[in-house]
């Protein structure tokens, strides 16, 4: 087995008796003690797309193969356009044509939307049955596979249905990343970025003076960038597993980009995308509040743009943009009664979930859009 100079991190996720550990490393789908004590079970069956299938569901079967009596495999269209309930679907009726019983094992091979539809899978097929996330992109790896949100899509709102339940182990091989297109590793890139902001400013300054390293994939950058991510999400998830409060900061710039993503169509724009150009629309905002300077509002997207992402939110409407974006905000997860819910940044480092008055959103989202 070839010696990697990255020893295996792991970062733990404490929620009592659902507690399960991130493994950070390179070469982990190849490490037989990546895949020790999960639940015993004779089948297993990975769920993955048709992009990620050809490059790595065979070395996962093969990694699996020791525990498992069979292994199935369901390949899935890949992209976000296909999060939804036809999609869902394919997973459970390959798990009921194969016969899988309640301790069969479900693996997440793929990225977040991946990672999203087979939790939710798992949470529904009998109820219950225990997954593995094996996340194969930046995003997924730094914040999707982790915390236990699982959800599909519908037409009118992003994530709308679905059901928190943790997974019994994340695997984030960061070998999987050199087979990254550019574009989704810069959206992976948005989550990386939006833990400074909300938690941690030094951890800002290191993805400013690593931006480059991060863009080249160089390991130990990736390796510090994946591990610093978890740790934050970890340490939020462990206050507020179901978002009662405190971990809805994780969605700094997510209700601007949720609205871009609903508004342009599921797809068109990546995830990370959307959250780039939100994080410059909820620090504009945040700014109008009088929370932080034009300056942090300056560099923050400065470093968004060298991340490759954009920087400016799309035009949704031609004659009433602001009113567009407003109405799909509405159907945010997080709106209260109609009321939109923001995270802003009350300083930097430190994030809280508020209102707005629509005339100042307005502004920001004519501010910031093309």
């Amino acid at each position: 087995m070839a010696q990697h100079p990255f020893p295996i991190e792991t970062v733990a996720i404490a929620l009592g008796d659902r507690s399960y550990d991130i493994q950070i490393g390179a070469g982990l789908l190849a490490r037989p003690e990546t895949w020790a004590g999960l639940p015993k079970a004779q089948a297993a069956m990975i769920v993955t797309n048709d992009t990620v299938a050809p490059l790595y569901e065979a070395q996962l079967r093969t990694a699996l193969a020791p525990h498992y009596k069979q292994i199935h495999t369901v390949v899935l269209p890949d992209g976000e356009a296909h999060k939804d309930w036809q999609t869902l679907n394919l997973i459970f009726d390959a798990l009921l044509a194969r016969g899988c019983d309640r301790k069969t094992v479900l693996f997440a091979l793929g990225g977040g939307v991946i990672g999203d539809m087979t939790g939710f899978a798992a949470a529904s097929y009998m109820r219950g049955v225990p997954f593995v996330q094996v996340p194969t992109t930046l995003l997924s790896q730094v914040d999707s596979s982790v915390g236990g949100k699982t959800a599909i899509n519908h037409p009118l709102g992003k994530n709308m249905i679905g059901a928190f339940y943790q997974p019994v182990r994340v695997v984030c091989d960061l070998d999987t990343l050199k087979t990254l297109p550019e574009r989704e590793l810069s959206a992976g890139l948005a989550e990386v970025i939006k833990y400074g902001p909300i938690a941690d400013m030094d951890f800002l300054a290191w993805i400013e003076a690593h931006i480059g390293a991060l863009m080249a994939r160089e390991p130990a950058a990736l390796a510090h960038a994946v591990k610093r991510s978890c740790e934050i999400k970890a340490w939020v998830v462990g206050q507020d597993e179901r978002e009662a409060g405190l971990r809805a900061i994780l969605n700094f710039g997510h209700t601007f980009g949720h609205a871009v993503e609903a508004g342009l169509g599921f797809g068109v724009w990546l995830h990370g995308e959307a959250v780039g150009c939100g994080m410059v629309m909820a620090a504009e905002l945040s700014q109008r509040l009088g929370k932080v300077d034009a300056g942090f509002v300056t560099r923050l997207k400065a470093l968004i743009e060298r991340a490759g992402l954009p920087v400016r939110g799309p035009v949704l409407h031609a004659s009433d943009n602001a009113g567009d974006y407003i109405a799909h905000m509405r159907l945010d997860k997080k709106a209260v009664g109609g009321d939109i819910q923001f995270v802003v940044i009350n300083g930097p480092g430190q994030a809280a979930v508020q209102g707005a008055p629509d005339a100042v959103v307005r502004d920001v989202i004519d501010a910031c859009c093309a």
